[in-house]
């Protein structure tokens, strides 16, 4: 066996102790999202003393917080002032698509099933999906709301053709692995002829679906508890949404090919999911690999093979999407990189 170099040892060292800091910081990211410690600290320079009550927080504990912020880069530290730069305010605060604070909450969130899913390396299966239940819903939804509100009506909409002018038109739309609805509810708002159903096999999820919409007097959008592989409408649907669904189901084969099944001749299906190649080599130069593949292992596959299902993966990639899309009997796929996303795919295909 040939001598390691040590100085590359020394090296590879710092840069896995390097990941354990940032592991540690993506919970000190999710701290501050939580108790609105980066809205205080975006209102301007402050002592600790001076953002404990800003926030309406204990001070020990905000100052050790901010240690951590000042040495970690994501605030600047002058004497015992700390300040918050308007450029790292602008990625961490607001309702908008640019706030990425509330991605640190999945981190929080895959880490608490961890020995779950170490024992299913030693014994395979997986860990379920109920494991994650109740945070995953209300995590997907902080994460999946702000670039919905942005983004899907006036930008994804219009990239596949003729998409918006059959929603405006009326048409019948169903939502598979619809979560807590939101796109619906968007949807449904902007295109008053169509109408709209969405399909989850969380209880809890279409709860506060059934709810936004009840809100919002949409009376055009309704949810439904259920399993999308077996999915057999009454009637047939001119247009069927999958937002970041696919890569988890039990049965992705059977989900893909009972979506072809309900939708009429020429019916769109629009399918956003995740931006990867399907070879680990092809995605050595993507800077969002290595999350990727960790959300799958930690969440995306396992909650498959708990069920005995595919472990599909989150990383299943754009060759592997269309050749399972032809399996199914979908004709021409386009597929397009999701502006404002840089995280996901749009796919657009339909059936002959």
């Amino acid at each position: 066996m040939t001598e390691p170099d040590r100085r590359k040892v020394r090296e590879f060292a710092r840069h896995v102790f390097g990941l354990y800091t940032s592991a540690s910081l993506a919970y000190m990211i999710d701290i501050g999202h939580r108790t609105g410690l980066f809205e205080a600290a975006a209102a301007g320079p402050a002592t600790s003393v001076e953002l404990a009550e800003r926030a309406g927080l204990d001070e020990r504990y905000v100052r050790e917080w901010l240690g951590a912020m000042a040495t970690g880069g994501i605030m600047a530290v002058d004497g015992d002032t700390f300040t918050l730069p308007p450029e790292h305010a602008a990625a961490l605060t607001g309702g908008g698509a640019k706030n990425v604070a509330p991605m640190a909450a999945m981190v929080t969130l895959l880490g608490r099933n961890l020995e779950k899913v170490v024992d299913a390396f030693r014994t395979g299966g997986g860990v379920p999906y109920s494991a994650f239940q109740p945070e995953f819903t209300g995590v997907m939804d902080q994460l999946n709301r702000r670039p919905l509100d942005e983004l899907l009506i006036d930008v994804w909409l219009p990239l596949v053709p003729g998409l918006p002018e059959r929603l405006a038109a009326g048409a019948r739309v169903a939502d598979i692995g619809c979560g807590t609805g939101h796109a619906l509810c968007l949807l449904g708002a902007a295109f008053p002829h169509s109408t709209f159903v969405g399909y989850d096999l969380s209880a809890d999820a279409i709860a506060r679906a059934e709810q936004e919409a009840a809100d919002g007097g949409l009376a055009n959008v309704r949810f439904a508890v259920a399993d999308v592989a077996e999915l057999a409408p009454e009637e047939p649907f001119d247009v069927v949404f999958a937002f970041d669904a696919i890569h988890d189901q039990v049965d992705p084969a059977a989900v893909l090919s009972a979506v072809h099944d309900a939708l009429v001749p020429g019916g769109q299906f629009v399918m956003v999911d995740i931006n990867a190649q399907s070879a680990v080599a092809d995605n050595l130069g993507n800077p969002f690999a290595p999350w990727i593949y960790g959300l799958s292992t930690l969440h995306c596959m396992t909650v498959s093979l708990a069920e005995g299902g595919a472990g599909l993966g989150a990383a299943w990639g754009e060759q592997t999407a269309r050749r399972m899309l032809a399996e199914a009997g979908f004709g021409e796929v386009t597929v397009t990189p999701a502006p404002g996303q840089a995280l996901n795919a749009i796919y657009a295909t339909s059936r002959p």
